[in-house]
């Protein structure tokens, strides 16, 4: 009886080319597929051996033993970056890679990073040229500039700014605008970086233009203005505005730099926006340099806007530290890409917040019954979404989501992923909330809502089977 039941276990070679493990196959390679199989079977037959296993339980087990080496390979193997499904609302997620690049531009992308590109020549004369000059032109134009600059990201950008024009010399900023923001950024540390000094006025709560004025010194190099990204002060304050700055710079003879951050180009119609500065009206109100993200509102790859007056955006560009803070080909290529899609008459990216209420309800509602097919108790609640990555952090932006009843091995669950009938789940992201599993559409693509529903379907089921298995061992 024992030596028939270790023959039922499969041979490798049939393993390897049984149907379901396909696609493990073609995404890891047989080696990989081999190693967790003949681990898989040595654990099997280790049972067989302790008389652990008796027939029925065995027949269960090699059924299943496909998705079991699919769900192994994949654990083992699928520790680099994996594609994931953000259902957390929050559109421009900084631990998930931030605005997602839109698919029309990645495809542009193709040709050009695949094969060569005229990125710094030019083809009329066949002399060297600068990588900057595509994206610049777009920016001047789109943002009424008179030079633009690309580094690698916002933080370079003032980097830049402040080691060519403020080293060992005094930047002025206001108390409450000395932010920390994700990764331990911190205004002061990075002046200091930068071989700035920095000048304190005002309080956290209230800053006047008279602080600033009187702070002023034959060491003043800088007035900074920092976009307080991710928090507010509410109550009993006051701030200086961009241009009332401008006009206090442009009298003393002072540049002036507004760290905008999140890289709105043009001022925006989308509700949490309305009041958020954008880079066009602070250069039109007299600033002499603004910087902002390429990667945040902008929708477009990580990278460091720095627009401003021609003079000072060129003694950035011959800094030495340019070269270390300088874009890659991608960068630009998706830069120029994004921008093109933008003059074309594209919406922002994160515009799908706020969807269609019918169109929106008609997709939560495939959804719910896709799921429930599949033995998932789903339904349809209030969520609020956020812009997220800084941008308008006190605005939610109410709406419906998808709410399945679920603990926290179900959303621990739906990070895993894996591999079911040879279609790879990409983990999926969501949140708690009052003992639900919230998983908000309008920060999926709905071309992903098939692959959401599947990776439900198989969590869910996974986290019963645990469960089941649990109680049967108490």
């Amino acid at each position: 009886m024992e030596h028939a039941a270790f023959r039922r276990l499969p041979a490798m070679n049939q393993l390897l080319n049984e149907p379901r493990l396909r696609g493990v196959v073609g995404l890891y390679g047989r080696d990989s597929v081999r190693v967790q199989a003949t681990r898989l079977l040595d654990s099997l037959r280790r049972e067989l051996a302790n008389g652990a296993l008796d027939a029925p339980d065995l027949a269960v087990r090699l059924q299943a033993l496909p998705e079991a080496i699919a769900t192994e390979v994949v654990r083992a193997e699928g520790t680099g970056l994996q594609r994931v499904i953000n259902a957390t609302g929050i559109f421009i997620h900084t631990n998930l890679g931030r605005a997602p690049l839109p698919r029309d531009v990645a495809q542009e992308l193709v040709p050009l990073l695949t094969g060569s590109c005229d990125l710094e020549m030019d083809l009329g004369t066949g002399r060297r040229s600068d990588r900057n000059r595509f994206v610049a032109e777009r920016l001047e134009s789109w943002c009424g500039a008179e030079k633009a600059l690309v580094v690698n990201n916002n933080a370079g950008a003032l980097v830049l700014v402040l080691a060519e024009l403020a080293r060992n010399r005094e930047v002025v900023v206001s108390r409450g605008e000395l932010v920390e923001i994700g990764g331990a950024f911190r205004i002061p540390d990075i002046l200091e970086a930068a071989g700035a000094r920095l000048v304190e006025v005002g309080t956290t709560n209230r800053t006047r233009i008279g602080d600033y004025r009187r702070a002023l010194s034959d060491e003043t190099a800088l007035l900074l203005k920092v976009h307080t990204s991710n928090y507010r002060i509410r109550g009993f304050t006051e701030s200086v505005s961009s241009t009332e700055l401008a006009e206090l710079g442009r009298s003393q003879g002072i540049p002036v730099l507004v760290d905008e951050g999140s890289g709105l180009l043009r001022s925006s119609s989308l509700p949490p926006l309305r009041e958020h500065e954008d880079l066009r009206s602070l250069l039109a109100a007299g600033c002499d340099l603004v910087c902002g993200s390429g990667d945040k509102l902008l929708g477009g790859p990580q990278a460091g806007l720095l627009l401003g007056r021609a003079d000072l955006v060129e003694r950035c560009r011959r800094n030495p530290l340019y070269r270390a803070l300088r874009p890659s080909r991608f960068a630009f290529a998706a830069l120029e890409w994004t921008l093109r899609r933008l003059a074309a008459g594209a919406e922002l990216s994160m515009a799908r917040l706020w969807p269609d209420e019918t169109s929106h309800s008609e997709r939560l509602e495939r959804c719910v019954e896709a799921l429930r097919r599949e033995q998932v108790d789903a339904s349809i609640a209030p969520s609020d979404a956020f812009v997220g990555g800084g941008s308008a952090p006190d605005e939610p932006i109410p709406g419906l989501a998808l709410a399945i009843e679920g603990r926290d091995d179900l959303l621990a669950g739906l990070r895993v992923g894996g591999i079911v009938d040879n279609t790879v789940l990409p983990p999926v992201v969501g949140y708690l909330k009052d003992k639900q599993l919230v998983l908000d559409l309008r920060t999926v693509d709905p071309d992903e809502d098939l692959l959401l529903v599947r990776a439900v379907a198989a969590a869910h089921g996974r986290t019963n089977e645990q469960s089941l298995e649990s109680t049967s061992t108490r």
